[in-house]
């Protein structure tokens, strides 16, 4: 008996979409807590959110614009549905692709990735399915990641003649010990939602049903923090990776500096005084 199992097996990819048309928006974003939280949307749920370039277009308008909303104080990315957080490019858009074309999109792609990781607003992944090459490292961009329980996590660019160029061979090896990092870029073999939480890539799991509503209680938590002292402590972190211990030392100290003469401290200490809720002020950019 001859059999029908294919390398693609390992990934969890559905069947091509037929007969749906495409959203308006591939990318979506709402807003809560008096426009405080900003939850990004990918919005193709029938490709499994894969990206095209109209998607990566729009997830770069939607990080620019929410990066320069001083009222907008933390944001999470998730995927539309229960299946998929992003399979990543739209490779079924791909195979129609010229060399240039290809090209063209890689460098939009750059720029909806660098607009990601330049973010001073804290940006968190709610990951709700699979997670795979571009979406993986979309994931991987942002500041931490919490995931659904039956969500994967897989870069599978080797299997189809390409080196992963979203970021993953430096992002991965930060997040995960460097040889499991190492054995998913040359494998191409997905992990489970599990296995990167024992791992420490992911920091907290959740049935699907749950994630966007811990999500949102996350969001909420960092949104009622002062804006000023939180992007300081992430730009303190950012800043400090690699760096020897003083030098990551005298960065978080000009971050804190930052803080401790802003009004919101002494909003801070006052409001824990008179035991009441803090009253903290917006970014100012």
């Amino acid at each position: 008996m001859t059999s029908t199992t294919t390398r693609w097996d390992v990934l969890d990819f559905g069947p091509p979409p037929t007969g749906i048309d495409e959203p308006e928006h591939a990318v979506t974003v709402e807003y809560h807590g008096n426009d405080q939280i900003a939850e990004i949307i990918l919005n193709r749920p029938h490709a499994d959110n894969a990206i095209t370039t109209k998607m990566g277009a729009e997830l770069t308008e939607a990080l620019e614009s929410i990066a320069v909303q001083a009222r907008v104080r933390v944001a999470f990315i998730i995927g539309a549905g229960a299946r998929a957080f992003s399979v990543g490019s739209d490779l079924r858009q791909r195979n129609k692709m010229s060399r240039e074309d290809w090209l063209r999109q890689r460098q939009d792609f750059d720029r909806t990735l660098y607009t990601l990781r330049q973010m001073r607003k804290p940006i968190f992944a709610a990951v709700n399915g699979i997670a795979y090459g571009g979406g993986s490292e979309i994931a991987q961009s942002t500041d931490f990641i919490i995931a659904a329980e039956h969500a994967t996590f897989g870069q599978p660019e080797a299997m189809i003649g390409l080196a992963a160029g979203g970021g993953s061979p430096a992002l991965l090896p930060r997040l995960l010990p460097p040889g499991k990092a190492m054995q998913m870029l040359m494998t191409g073999q997905p992990i489970t939602a599990q296995e990167a939480y024992r791992l420490g890539m992911v920091n907290e799991l959740y049935p699907v049903s749950e994630l966007r509503a811990a999500a949102l209680r996350i969001a909420e938590t960092i949104a009622g923090n002062s804006p000023t002292a939180v992007e300081a402590a992430k730009r303190a972190v950012r800043l400090g990776e690699g760096e020897t211990l003083e030098q990551a030392i005298a960065i978080m100290m000009d971050n804190h500096w930052r803080s401790a003469v802003h009004p919101d401290r002494s909003e801070g200490i006052q409001a824990f005084n008179e035991n009441r809720d803090p009253v903290f002020q917006d970014a100012d950019y």
